[in-house]
């Protein structure tokens, strides 16, 4: 689970994990942080950003076509709520008589 410090100035900061790697793998991130001028931790964040981005693709794409019912579900949950124009009218019933 992450954890969640909060800075001096009383903001919550973002949360952290810690992930343990390989010898290997954590020189071949230093160096590319390095290429790039960015921090370890800067260039893991990028990293991973990219391949959750890649893997949800990937989820989507496999993912079975919505059907029908499923799209126009989804067309009426996006729209946005519209507010009556004017009082509501009272409705007249005709009796018949």
């Amino acid at each position: 689970m992450p954890t969640r410090q909060t800075s001096s100035s009383g903001k919550p900061k973002s949360p952290r994990i810690q992930v343990v790697l390989p010898e290997d793998l954590c020189a071949r991130l230093t160096a590319m942080a390095e290429l790039e001028s960015r921090t370890v931790s800067n260039m893991a964040r990028v990293l991973i950003q990219q391949g959750v981005q890649r893997h949800e693709q990937e989820l989507e794409a496999s993912a079975p076509a919505p059907t029908r019912e499923e799209r126009l579900r989804s067309a009426l949950e996006s729209q946005q709520p519209r507010r009556l124009r004017g009082a509501p009218r009272r409705l007249r019933l005709h009796r018949p008589g």
